[in-house]
Formats: C-alpha cells, sequence, structure tokens
C-alpha cells in the first residue's frame, strides 16, 4: 500500500537520515521523495510501501507523529487513497 508522508519543521542537520532510519526499520520503503528549504524551514514529501511494514497503520502514524514532536517536526502520514480523495478538484 502506498502512503504519503510529509514533514515540516525547522531546518536542522540530520533530518532526511533520521526519518529514513525509522523506515527502514519498520520495512517501509521510499518511493519518491522531494524535500525543499523554505527560508529557514524544512519542508519533505516522501511517497512510501508500507505493504511490507509488521506495524499496523496506526501504530506508525502514531510513531511518526510522536517522534516528530519529541524533535520538534511536524510527522504526518496518510494512505495514498485518502490523499488523493482531500486532494482532487
Amino acid at each position: 500500500m502506498k502512503s504519503i508522508i510529509t514533514v515540516l519543521g525547522k531546518d536542522r542537520v540530520g533530518i532526511i537520515a533520521d526519518i529514513c532510519t525509522i523506515l527502514a526499520k519498520n520495512n517501509i520503503n521510499i518511493l519518491d521523495i522531494s524535500q525543499t528549504i523554505l527560508q529557514e524551514f524544512f519542508t519533505m514529501i516522501m511517497v512510501v510501501d508500507t505493504s511490507k511494514c509488521e506495524m499496523d497503520f496506526v501504530e506508525l502514524s502514531k510513531l511518526l507523529t510522536s517522534h516528530g514532536e519529541d524533535i520538534g517536526l511536524s510527522i504526518r502520514i496518510q494512505r495514498e487513497d485518502i490523499f488523493n480523495a482531500m486532494h482532487r478538484i
């Protein structure tokens, strides 16, 4: 299953490595990634494959949200179908 992860926050060294480490530990493959710095703010969108993740999606969402709060970032994950439905014109 494909999902969309968004990461927003103050830029610092190691954000991508930090997020990718969590994903790798949970068998989540990154299919596409885009990141940029807007002034001093870090923004990233990732398309990931969660089909091999053994963690329940709700638990994964809680893990990412909680970890983001711990390190001063907003990290959110949505299933691709929900993301597409929310952004349809």
